[in-house]
């Protein structure tokens, strides 16, 4: 367990698979901002989990009573290292994901031998452009129509930090309470 001031990250393990696979289902979760993805079954879902590769982590973001109040994961899209995450509706606004980007920015940084984190939001979305200013994320520029959301294709901010502005650990290595 990844562990922060406000929230620790928590791997994804198979038993725990049916409630994100709930979740994901849910356009409440996703949002707005993302796309209405395909409704997947149980089986496509344990599928994908069973093939994630070795730079691929599902994590939960779990307030210190143990609540799962969201979703942060890695994945490689197009030979680089790219973040995702989401909240459930009721828990957004409180500082859970940025501190959970941030944590995950360490992790990484510390644990694979990678120059670059990436990650995109769709340009309407305001509040996951801040969580990744404040996790240390400067924009790079915008993606025409890089995602189809809810019937319409939509621009994407994209995003990245790389080793050199991280310098170091912001939270996975300091022991302080806020």
């Amino acid at each position: 367990m990844l562990e922060g001031n406000k929230v620790n990250l928590k791997i994804v393990e198979k038993e725990d698979l049916p409630l994100l696979l709930e979740w994901f289902n849910s356009l409440d979760f996703t949002g707005r901002y993302d796309p209405v993805d395909d409704q997947q079954s149980k089986t496509d879902f344990e599928k994908k989990y069973d093939t994630l590769g070795s730079d691929e982590k599902w994590f939960f973001i779990e307030k210190k009573d143990g609540t799962k109040v969201g979703f942060i994961g890695t994945h490689l899209f197009g030979g680089m290292l790219e973040i995702g995450y989401a909240l459930v509706a009721a828990e957004r606004g409180h500082g859970y994901c940025t501190e959970a980007v941030r944590i995950m920015v360490d992790y990484l940084f510390m644990s694979k031998n990678i120059v670059r984190i990436g990650a995109a939001t769709n340009t309407e979305n305001k509040a996951s452009q801040e969580i990744l200013q404040n996790a240390g994320f400067k924009m790079e520029g915008t993606e025409r129509k890089g995602i189809f959301v809810w019937g319409k294709w939509a621009d994407l901010y994209v995003y990245s930090i790389l080793r050199e502005e991280w310098k170091e650990p912001r939270i996975l290595t300091r022991t302080e309470k806020k």
